[in-house]
C-alpha cells in the first residue's frame, strides 16, 4: 500500500513539474512573439518623408505631389567661416528655428580665396552635406559665382565639380544643385547662362535624373523676364531670385508673379534684411512684407546669412566662438557636463528677427 501512495504522490509531483515547465516555456514562446516596437517619429518637414522634390509648372512639389516650401539658411563663404558651421550648429537650426534646408556657399573666384584656388574647399563641402543628410534636411550645393561674373568662366571646373558630387550623391534626395549664383555684369540669359546650364545639367542628370537643379538668372538673380522668353528644357529646374529688402520691394514682386503666370517656379535661394551691401540699416517690416508673401505663394527661401563677420546680414555676434563641451568638477567632486557656446545664446539684432519669423 505504502508503494503506491508513493507512486500515485511521485505521479502528482511530476504532472505538477511537467505542467510548470509547460507553462515556462508556453510563457516563453508568448514573450517571442510580442512585438516591442517604438513608435516612429516622422517629420513631416524633412526629407525622408517628402523625398524628391519636383517642379510641377508653377509649384514645387514632394514626391507625395504635395506643395512644399523650403526655409532655411545660408552659410557665408566656407573659406572664411566653415568653423562655424559644425553638426551641432546644424542640428541647433534645425530643432530650435525649425529650417529644413541649409545652402552651402561655395565661393568660385580664386581672388577670394575660393574653390578655383582651394579645391580643399571641397571637402568642406562633403562634410556638410553629410551632416545635412544625417539630419534630415535638404541641403543645396551652391557654386557661387560673384565677382567671377560670368557663370561660362570656370565652366570646365564646375563641370568636374559637379560630375563629382551628384555622382557620390546620385542617391540622396536631400541634394539640391544651385548651378550659378548671381550671374552679373555684362551677362546674358540666352548667350551666357543658358548654354552654361544645359552643359552642367546635363552632367548631373547623368548621374542623377531626380535631383532639383536651381539656376541663376541675369543681373544677380532679378532678371526673369529674359528666362521667360526662353526657358530651359529640362524638367525639374527651378530659377533663383535674390532680394534685399532695403533695395528691392514690390516691382520685383510683380516680376515674380508675372513670372509664375507663365508657369515657371522660382525659388529665392538668397534673401536679405539689409540692402544689397548686406551692411547698414535693417528693413525690418520691408523683410516681413516679404516674407509673407513668398508664405502665400508657397516659394521657397532661404536667408544670408550664418556668420559672425562684422556686418548686419551676419546673425551671430562677433564675439561668438565654437566651443567644445567639457566637465566641470564641483567642490564636492560632482561632475557637471557642459555644452558649448549655443549660438542661439550669440543672435544679433537680425539673428532674433530671422528666427522670430522662422518659428512662428
Amino acid at each position: 500500500m505504502k508503494k503506491v501512495i508513493k507512486f500515485i504522490i511521485f505521479i502528482i509531483i511530476g504532472s505538477l513539474t511537467c505542467y510548470g515547465i509547460y507553462n515556462d516555456i508556453d510563457r516563453v514562446n508568448k514573450q517571442k512573439i510580442v512585438k516591442t516596437t517604438k513608435e516612429e517619429v516622422i517629420d513631416y518637414n524633412g526629407a525622408k518623408y517628402n523625398g524628391w522634390l519636383q517642379v510641377s509648372g508653377n509649384k514645387l512639389l514632394n514626391e507625395h505631389k504635395k506643395e512644399i516650401q523650403l526655409k532655411g539658411i545660408s552659410t557665408h563663404g566656407i573659406q572664411w567661416f566653415g568653423h562655424l558651421y559644425t553638426y551641432e550648429n546644424l542640428q541647433n537650426l534645425k530643432d530650435t528655428w525649425g529650417i529644413n534646408t541649409f545652402r552651402i556657399s561655395l565661393y568660385t573666384d580664386p581672388n577670394s580665396d575660393g574653390y578655383i584656388k582651394n579645391k580643399e574647399l571641397k571637402n568642406q563641402v562633403i562634410k556638410l552635406i553629410d551632416y545635412s543628410i544625417k539630419l534630415d534636411m535638404y541641403v543645396i550645393v551652391d557654386w557661387h559665382i560673384l565677382n567671377d561674373n560670368n557663370p561660362q568662366t570656370y565652366k570646365k571646373e564646375a563641370i568636374e565639380f559637379f560630375n563629382e558630387i551628384s555622382k557620390k550623391y546620385k542617391n540622396n534626395n536631400n541634394v539640391i544643385y544651385e548651378i550659378c549664383n548671381e550671374p552679373n555684369g555684362n551677362v546674358t540669359w540666352e548667350k551666357d547662362i543658358y548654354p552654361y546650364a544645359n552643359d552642367i545639367i546635363k552632367v548631373i542628370r547623368k548621374n542623377s535624373k531626380k535631383a532639383l537643379v536651381i539656376v541663376g538668372t541675369p543681373d544677380w538673380c532679378k532678371d526673369l523676364d529674359s528666362v521667360s522668353k526662353k526657358p530651359l528644357k529640362y524638367k525639374n529646374v527651378i530659377y533663383s531670385l535674390h532680394f534685399y529688402a532695403g533695395s528691392h520691394d514690390k516691382k520685383l514682386r510683380d516680376k515674380i508673379d508675372k513670372f509664375r503666370e507663365k508657369d515657371l517656379a522660382v525659388f529665392v535661394s538668397e534673401c536679405g534684411i539689409t540692402d544689397v551691401s548686406g551692411n547698414g540699416k535693417i528693413y525690418e517690416e520691408k523683410f516681413k512684407e516679404w516674407i509673407n508673401y513668398l508664405d502665400e505663394k508657397n516659394i521657397s527661401w532661404i536667408f544670408w546669412a550664418l556668420s559672425n563677420k562684422n556686418e548686419s546680414s551676419s546673425l551671430l555676434t562677433e564675439d561668438y566662438e565654437v566651443l567644445d563641451s567639457y566637465i566641470e568638477i564641483g567642490d564636492n567632486g560632482s561632475l557637471t557636463v557642459k555644452k558649448g557656446n549655443d549660438l542661439n545664446d550669440y543672435l544679433t539684432e537680425v539673428g532674433y528677427i530671422v528666427k522670430n519669423i522662422m518659428t512662428k
